[in-house]
């Protein structure tokens, strides 16, 4: 009984990986520009020591550990209320520090306490199964969630193999009580600069019941409340129509789940179009068209920069004229290309777990550090341990 328990569960860890082994390009609800102040934190305030909270680092997670990973943890123990438990290979570290030249730097954060070297064992790499976390019992990744796991972190980053970062987390720090599923959560950009839409699932789970759905939307509506301080997030569901009506099956079935929900403001169908409008705070799909929606988006700022340009008067006067705008153009690229930003949440699991995008290098790593003390700070694991307590979390459908 034992064996097909864990047999079963490791089968939905590698499913759910491998599908999000394709899909993060995460983002950060805070422009990276003021990110790149100096010390004494991203608003100049002087950082309280004795408000920093630990997050453990997977050091060898992303496409160019450790080094870049390491870089930007000793610039974020500078501009946050954060100290980092980083967790790699120790030759890795030792080689990275010399070529980074970092060792300096790094001996004065450990004297501080703001940085502790956690050796592991070999790590998982970029192109493994995800189900490998459980042969490499030394992994990084693992280690890092067994720190959260134990009280010594109150979150896990890893740019790494996003798919092995999921499992090791279902594995490892178990879901919560009344969560059939764990979402990827991305911010998407909306046509107010101060603004963001929550949009889940994107690529964790290709399929998904209405009963999902419902539990992503409890999620959602904590993460906006408690993280980006909306008061009363506007909850809608992904259709190709506002009617009540319209839709496919799995639409049909959700739509009243989520209008009886007395737990947040369910404000009905929305279409595609209106993702972005900014009418809605959190919007809830399956994670296949979350995908589609996500890698749609992340066109957009190239396919509409290259327009532009194609666009532009030819000769001198529009050399002149292209020199003018194309400052204006990158920052607005920026805006809509996801890769630009540091991390996403990985919701449902019992523990504050940030995944990063592989490419990740300094700046990045910082970003979502932010968004890991952000998380932790707030409480989200608090009001999401009450939710998975409270009776009728979720209501059995289809």
């Amino acid at each position: 009984m034992a064996g097909s328990v864990v047999s079963t569960a490791g089968t939905a860890a590698g499913a759910a990986g491998a599908a999000a082994n394709t899909v993060l390009q995460p983002l950060v609800f805070d422009p990276l520009r003021r990110l790149q102040q100096g010390a004494g934190g991203v608003d100049g305030e002087t950082i309280n020591d004795a408000d920093r909270l630990w997050v453990a680092v997977d050091g060898m997670g992303g496409d160019y550990a450790p080094g870049p990973i390491l870089e930007g943890c000793l610039r974020a123990v500078r501009l946050l209320p954060v100290r980092v438990k980083f967790v790699a290979e120790t030759a890795a570290v030792d080689a990275a520090v010399a070529e980074l030249e970092l060792g300096e730097e790094l001996r004065e954060a450990q004297q501080q306490g703001l940085i502790e070297l956690v050796p592991s064992g070999p790590s998982v790499g970029m192109n493994e199964e995800a189900t490998v976390v459980r042969k490499k019992r030394d992994a990084s990744i693992n280690m890092a969630m067994d720190l959260v796991k134990a009280g010594e972190a109150t979150a896990i980053y890893s740019a790494g193999n996003s798919g092995a970062v999921m499992a090791s987390a279902i594995f490892r720090l178990g879901r919560l009580k009344g969560i059939d599923r764990p979402a990827i959560g991305a911010l998407f950009p909306t046509k107010d600069p101060a603004q963001q839409v929550l949009v889940l699932d994107v690529g964790a789970n290709m399929d998904a019941k209405p009963s999902y759905l419902h539990q992503w939307a409890l999620l959602g509506n904590i993460y906006s409340r408690d993280v980006l301080q909306v008061r009363e997030p506007r909850i809608g569901l992904l259709n190709i129509g506002e009617e009540e009506c319209k839709g496919n099956d799995q639409a049909l079935k959700t739509y009243p789940l989520m209008a009886a929900e007395t737990r947040f403001r369910f404000a009905g169908n929305c279409e595609g179009r209106d993702v972005l409008s900014g009418d809605f705070d959190v919007v809830v799909c399956d994670g296949f068209t979350g995908n589609v929606l996500l890698k749609f988006l992340e066109s957009v700022g190239s396919v509409l920069l290259d327009v532009l340009k194609a666009e532009l008067p030819r000769g001198r006067r529009g050399k002149v004229g292209s020199a003018f705008l194309m400052s204006n153009l990158r920052r607005i690229k920026k805006r809509l290309d996801h890769a630009e930003h540091g991390g996403a949440l990985l919701l449902g699991v019992n523990g504050v777990c940030v995944i990063g995008h592989g490419s990740s290098k300094a700046l990045s790593v910082v970003s979502a550090l932010r968004i890991a003390h952000s998380a932790a700070n707030h409480g989200v694991m608090d009001d999401l341990h009450r939710l998975s307590e409270a009776e009728n979390t979720t209501v059995a459908c289809g």
